[in-house]
């Protein structure tokens, strides 16, 4: 960490907020008569009349437990328990994959969501096939998510994170091998109900993707949106979400979105921005208006949340089933909080684990989760001039030995690279992991 960067970038920060003025209008989403107080709010799909709920649960962040041997699998138990709250509370969107938590989330949800009505919840899943690409082992991936789901039809399905490498990697993944011709035909025969993709990408990217609707009529579309990434997305990698969100909405599209909270990131952010957001009001959480800013936009279908434990379902659910749009007031609030966001040198983490598994062993986004978190608590070493240095010094070497096992830890990493080809946020991870092991060497060399 390199002191005056951190110091100059704080204080720019700062200096921007206190500058900032009103932000763009918007039209907000009005209320049906299904809206009601206490009642999970839900959102109509303008294409065919679908109920969906506003809050989406995504089965990314199901709880893991260990074998005896070491074997991490999903806790079935915990996840039934926290269907069926979500469930009983509305809440009838899921969404997985096959390459969720180690391949497991998708037949996880099966199990879970196949104890009810088939009638009465949406199942969304994805062709995720980035590696094996040829017709018969997508295929194949597609026909095992029917069975892993327990069903024989899927509401919305995805072209899974399409947009890294533009169109010649869309061309190779679902052109190339006639999939996209497949799932037409799976379409016109009722299999798919909906048919969309996930996007992560450049502008240009997301603008040939679009101009395929004339061909393949999506349904829907996937996109990250929160109020960091409305204008701070960080291209020319990725695509600010208002842009996003304007082109789908002029279209009529129904939008689902993934990452409302950054994968915790706006729920566990620096302490500055977190102070003004309590101050403003104390009585709302800090999740909450991130949620509120997504939920207020119209033509936003639903949310997505992975809701690993059951106080969060229960936070979240309150939001949804108590919900009150931002006012024109909040959301500039919201935007001078997301300038002031933007100046932490945080890495844009989520914890998707898409870079998962490392042929190294090394823990990628433990590193990065370590990280941010102890720059956003104020926790980091800068100087040895600093006051209370070697108590800083001292916390993050010890933390970050508990945090990450020795052989994982950034400092094995040999640059192979074959990580940022999945990284949704489009992170330089090889250059990020190296800054963070020089920081951590430094100071164990006492040499900041």
């Amino acid at each position: 960490m390199d002191r005056r960067q951190f110091l100059k970038t704080s204080a720019a920060g700062a200096a921007a907020v206190a500058a900032a003025s009103a932000t763009g209008k918007i039209v907000k989403a009005q209320t049906s008569q299904e809206d009601k107080p206490g009642e999970m709010l839900l959102r109509t799909n303008s294409r065919n009349g679908d109920k969906v709920s506003l809050l989406g649960y995504g089965c990314m962040r199901w709880p893991m437990i260990k074998d005896p041997d070491g074997t991490q699998h999903i806790d079935q138990d915990t996840v039934n328990e926290l269907v069926d709250y979500a469930y009983n509370h509305g809440v009838n969107y899921f969404d997985t994959a096959p390459t969720y938590l180690q391949g497991q989330s998708e037949k996880a949800a099966g199990i879970a969501l196949s104890r009810y009505p088939r009638n009465t919840y949406f199942a969304a899943t994805k062709l995720s096939n980035f590696n094996s690409r040829s017709e018969r082992e997508s295929k194949q991936m597609y026909h095992r998510s029917f069975e892993n789901l327990r069903t024989d039809y899927i509401d919305y399905y995805l072209l899974h994170s399409i947009g890294s490498g533009g169109y010649p990697v869309f061309k190779d993944r679902y052109e190339d091998n006639h999939m996209m011709e497949f799932l037409l035909k799976e379409r016109e025969a009722g299999r798919i109900r909906n048919l969309g993709f996930s996007f992560h990408g450049s502008q240009d990217a997301f603008d040939t993707l679009i101009e395929l609707d004339s061909k393949y009529h999506w349904d829907f579309v996937q996109i990250e949106m929160n109020y960091l990434d409305w204008r701070h997305a960080k291209a020319p990698r990725n695509t600010n979400a208002e842009y996003l969100y304007e082109q789908l909405y002029k279209r009529n599209l129904p939008m689902v979105l993934m990452e409302p909270l950054l994968g915790g990131r706006l729920a566990r952010m620096a302490e500055g921005p977190a102070h003004k957001l309590l101050e403003r009001d104390p009585e709302r959480t800090i999740a909450s208006w991130a949620f509120r800013f997504v939920g207020t936009y119209p033509g936003v279908l639903s949310a997505l949340s992975g809701m690993t434990n059951m106080d969060v379902l229960k936070e979240n659910v309150n939001t949804f089933s108590n919900f009150e749009p931002l006012t024109q007031e909040e959301i500039d609030f919201l935007m001078e909080i997301a300038i002031l966001l933007d100046s932490y040198p945080t890495v844009p983490c989520n914890d998707c684990k898409y870079c998962m598994p490392c042929p190294y062993g090394i823990d990628i986004p433990g590193i990065f989760v370590h990280y941010n978190e102890m720059v956003n608590t104020g926790q980091i070493a800068i100087s040895s001039e600093q006051k209370e240095f070697a108590r800083l010094r001292r916390k993050y070497l010890v933390s970050y030995d508990r945090a990450i096992e020795t052989v994982r830890q950034a400092d094995h990493c040999v640059h192979c690279h074959k990580c940022e080809e999945h990284c949704p946020q489009s992170i330089r991870i090889p250059q990020e992991i190296e800054r963070i092991g020089n920081y951590v060497e430094k100071l164990r060399r006492g040499t900041l």
